[in-house]
Parts: structure tokens; C-alpha cells; sequence
């Protein structure tokens, strides 16, 4: 393998598989954090400026986790654009601008004080369920009313998804940022959703198995409503449950919301809520009737 280029920002340092000019970055204000482990070709900052932060996200460099083209990163990073300002939502992180650089393309967020509930570059498996440090771990402590709020607050936003027309593509809980201090929920990274009708091309689609239905992996499949009713479904084992055991033992929201989320996760399509508000209406009629 070849050796990795170290780059050194302001407060941080990280490494790429080959030099790169991130002069325009420095001129942005003072770099104090980087995320640079993702795979998606992306590498990601905090900037701050007259002590406004800011989140920069970049496509362009050779990143080290990353195998594709820096092209089809951009391209990706550009094609993301309409999404995030027509799902623009209370509980999206908020697309402030974006442009072209020489070697890339830059989308620039407000900066939201969460972390992410599934930091698998701090805490990889099993340290993300065990360890007390965890922002998963830590989470799922939290009192059942607070995880349930945090829930609401992300199918709402998939509400929202579905009346502009589009399903979730690659949402799971690294897409969650949860601001423990204030106890706000905001999701991140939704640069794959797509625009209804929408057909499964790929076979296996992009996205974390633990929350992908059937049809994601099948290659032809109508990825629909019903798709997103089992992704939130999926989500809220993550959120409430044992995750991938999906026993009422491992839950703690109830056996009513129970058996909202075990219909919602239905292998077979047809047995699932047809929408993501059908199913927020049979889960507040569940909470109703207690946990």
C-alpha cells in the first residue's frame, strides 16, 4: 500500500492518499476538528470564524478509506444539493451554501453540537454497545421518554421525506446526531436519497444492513414507502431495542409500540404500514395506551 501523505490544518492533522490544497479551507477560518474515516470520498470539517462554527463537507480529495474516483465523490457531493434544500426540515442539519474549489466541490452547514450514534472511527464495534464513553452507549441509557423524542423527532423528518416525494437511501445511525446537552435530535447525511419512483438497480444498495429491508438487496425492487416504514421500523429496534434481536425482551418501549415496530419490519412487503404516516398514526395510538 502506498504511503499515506500527512496534512496539517490549524488544530488538526489527518491523512490522504495523496497531497492536496486545502488553501481555501484555511481562509475560511480556523480548522478545529476533521472526520476523515468515512468511505464515501468525502472528508469533513469544523471551521470556526468570529466564534461562529461551521461544518464543511468535501469531495475532491484522495481520501484513505475511500476506493472510488474523487469525481464520483463530487459528483455524488453535487447531486445532493436539491435534496438537502428540498427536505430542508428542523431536524436536518441546515445547508447554508455551496462552490467549487480548484480540486473539489464544498457544502457548507451550520454547525450542530451533536455526536453522531454511531462514531465508528472512536468506538468500533463491540466498544459502541459496551463502552461507557460511547455516544450510542450512552443513548441507550437515557430515560425511555427521551429516546422516544428522539425517535419522534426522526420520523418526523421522514415524514417529510415521503410528502416531497422521496425515499431514504443509506439512512441508519450514523446518520442520527444527538446533542446530549439539550437533548436534540438532527440528522445528517442524507446525500443518497432519492426521488420517487425509484427502482433498486444495484442489487445490494448502498447502507448499513442492520437496517435495510429486502428490497434493498434485490435487485428490480420498488424501493417505495414501505421501504421507508421499514427503515424507520429497523431504526427504532436500534433506538428501543436489541437492535438486530428483535425480541420484546431486548425492548424497552412496551408491548403496544412493540407490535407497531415488529409490523413495520415485516420481511413481506405487503404486511407492513403502506406509509410513514400510517405508521406514526398506529404508533402515537400505541403510546397512548402506555408503555
Amino acid at each position: 500500500m502506498d504511503e499515506m501523505k500527512v496534512i496539517n490544518l490549524d488544530k488538526v492533522s489527518f491523512q490522504l492518499k495523496e497531497i492536496h490544497n486545502f488553501e481555501w479551507l484555511i481562509n475560511m477560518g480556523e480548522v478545529f476538528s476533521v472526520f476523515d474515516e468515512q468511505d464515501s470520498g468525502n472528508i469533513c470539517f469544523g471551521i470556526e470564524k468570529d466564534g461562529t462554527r461551521k461544518f464543511v463537507k468535501y469531495a475532491g480529495a484522495k481520501t484513505k478509506e475511500y476506493t472510488g474516483q474523487p469525481e464520483d465523490a463530487i459528483a455524488i457531493l453535487k447531486n445532493s444539493i436539491p435534496i438537502y434544500e428540498h427536505l430542508k426540515h428542523k431536524h436536518l442539519i441546515n445547508l447554508l451554501e455551496h462552490f467549487e474549489v480548484e480540486n473539489g466541490y464544498v457544502l457548507v452547514f451550520e454547525w450542530f453540537e451533536g455526536e453522531c450514534l454511531h462514531s465508528h472511527w472512536s468506538f468500533p464495534p463491540p466498544y459502541k454497545y459496551n463502552h461507557p464513553d460511547s455516544p450510542f452507549y450512552r443513548f441507550k441509557q437515557l430515560p425511555i421518554e427521551q429516546r422516544l423524542k428522539s425517535f419522534k423527532s426522526i420520523v418526523d423528518f421522514h415524514l417529510n421525506v415521503e410528502r416531497n416525494n422521496y425515499v431514504a437511501v443509506d439512512f441508519y445511525d450514523g446518520s442520527i446526531l444527538y446533542d446530549f446537552k439539550n437533548n436534540v435530535t438532527k440528522i445528517c447525511d442524507i446525500d443518497l436519497y432519492k426521488k420517487k419512483p425509484f427502482i433498486n438497480k444495484m442489487g445490494r444498495m448502498w447502507g448499513s444492513s442492520r437496517f435495510m429491508s429486502p428490497e434493498e438487496f434485490k435487485l428490480g425492487s420498488k424501493i417505495d414507502e414501505r421501504t421507508n416504514v421499514y427503515n424507520m421500523g429497523a431504526i427504532s429496534f436500534g433506538l428501543l431495542g436489541g437492535e438486530l434481536d428483535r425480541s420484546i425482551s431486548k425492548w424497552d418501549g412496551g408491548q403496544e409500540l412493540y407490535k407497531v415496530a415488529i409490523r413495520a419490519v415485516s420481511l413481506d412487503r405487503s404486511e407492513r404500514y403502506s406509509t410513514i404516516e400510517e405508521f406514526i398514526s398506529a404508533w402515537e395510538k400505541a403510546l397512548k395506551q402506555g408503555l
